[in-house]
């Protein structure tokens, strides 16, 4: 069954000239729609929201932007451009990796289809024995990507996921196990299910890397979190008390008068495990902005604090 190609910008609303900035803002927005924890159809929620994930996964990386870009034409005329003379087709186009590979479809780790085809590591096995007797080599180890929630990160869950391989055709389903703290990059291995060994030799290994799910409010670094504050600039002159969301639910914050922008203010423990039982910390931080349309009244007043600033 063919791959079906993916409108990233279509699925964000935005062109393919859009700045990092307005992708950044499209995906905010619309992942605030469609986010499970607050939409009414959750099933359908989720499955939009990975959807837009997996967008902004790509247009936010400069590295698969290009790639993207730069097969997208061909994928819409009916596939990736033809590989090179030869016909052997290198790793990342349907059916690639070096000979006798075989070739793995995962369902369940958060991505498309269409994702893992250009962008995952999802091949391994030994070479083909090619007529002759075969001497027994270990099995290649697999690696995919797992899209993984900062909320499963926190406090850990449980992850149905399936996998074929290409030579066999039989579907295998496991259950996985998210720990609780886990960290984008770290894995987990599921012994003997890479790919099938040659000659008699064990089969290799099966290692789920963990990818954190991009969050419509927060940015991750290390395990600490990040929240831009959106306030109007009133309220950072005259001080005010504010209510945000962290992942153990919303937090008030007082704003001092005279706040400056760019400000940032910690919420000590609420960010992402640290090894030892520990937690980063989160950070808020203040982007105070302007009316766009300011009315006629707005704008009286704006000119009063202007006189008064001349004076002062």
């Amino acid at each position: 069954m063919p791959v079906q190609f993916r409108d990233y910008y279509e699925t964000l609303g935005v062109s393919k000239t859009a700045p990092h900035d307005e992708i950044k803002s499209a995906f905010r927005k619309l992942a605030r729609k469609f986010h499970p924890d607050t939409a009414e159809d959750k099933k359908s929620a989720e499955e939009k929201f990975k959807e837009i994930n997996e967008a902004y996964e790509v247009l936010s990386d400069p590295e698969k932007r290009k790639k993207y870009d730069d097969y997208g034409a061909n994928w819409q005329q009916g596939g990736f451009p033809p590989p090179p003379s030869g016909g052997r087709r290198p790793q990342g186009y349907p059916g690639g990796g070096a000979d006798g590979e075989t070739e793995f479809h995962f369902g369940g780790t958060g991505f498309s289809d269409f994702f893992e085809q250009m962008f995952g590591s999802r091949r391994g096995g030994g070479r083909s024995g090619a007529g002759f007797e075969e001497a027994p080599m270990r099995g290649q180890d697999v690696e995919a990507d797992i899209l993984v929630s900062l909320e499963d990160a926190l406090r850990g869950s449980s992850r149905q996921i399936s996998f074929r391989r290409g030579d066999s055709g039989k579907i295998q389903t496991y259950t996985v196990k998210i720990p609780k703290g886990v960290h984008e990059g770290q894995r987990i291995r599921l012994a003997g299910q890479g790919g099938s060994g040659g000659g008699g030799a064990q089969a290799g290994d099966l290692y789920l890397r963990m990818k954190f799910e991009k969050h419509p409010d927060l940015e991750v670094e290390g395990e600490d979190l990040y929240y831009d504050l959106e306030i109007p600039a009133y309220q950072a002159v005259l001080g005010s008390d504010v209510e945000i969301p962290t992942l153990d639910g919303r937090a008030k914050l007082h704003i001092p008068a005279g706040t400056q922008n760019g400000r940032k203010f910690r919420i000590s423990g609420r960010g992402l495990p640290r090894k030892g039982g520990t937690r980063g910390d989160f950070y808020a931080v203040v982007q105070a902005f302007l009316p766009v349309s300011p009315s006629s009244q707005e704008m009286e007043l704006w000119e009063k604090i202007a006189g008064l600033s001349k004076t002062a």
